[in-house]
């Protein structure tokens, strides 16, 4: 049912340890990020773009990226649509919205977790009002 993709996510764009980044950032296919952004960071829509944050990174503000990988620390909401992972150092502080999440232990959340539901799919009959 579930199957685990050890494969690394494919990079196109890399921020280095040493990086600050002022403003927002849109970027295409997967970034990896060692460095702190202050400002949004969206991708593409694809299925398979992809945010991986290093147990250096930092980002302050929201993230929009259908599939997040975080070790390090977000100040803003994240909104994963396809599948967010949050590793042992991850930290975030904001909502999570997410397709699926996969958490290990030691991963921090001060907000909420809210499951996103497919487009056209069928709404349960118990979250009907």
């Amino acid at each position: 049912m579930f199957s685990r993709d050890s494969r690394p996510p494919h990079i196109d764009t890399l921020i280095g340890k040493g990086v600050r980044v002022q403003g927002d950032i849109a970027f295409l296919g997967g970034m990896h990020l060692d460095g702190a952004i202050a400002g949004n960071v969206r991708s593409d829509q694809a299925p398979n773009s992809t945010l991986s944050v290093s147990e250096t990174g930092s980002i302050e503000g929201s993230v929009e990226v259908p599939n997040v990988i975080l070790q390090g620390h977000i100040r803003g909401d994240i909104r994963g649509a396809e599948r967010v992972v949050l590793g042992a150092t991850a930290r975030v502080e904001g909502d999570v919205y997410y397709g699926v999440i996969e958490m290990t232990l030691g991963a921090q959340i001060m907000g909420k977790l809210v499951r996103l539901v497919p487009a056209g799919a069928a709404e349960p009959a118990s979250a009907r009002g």
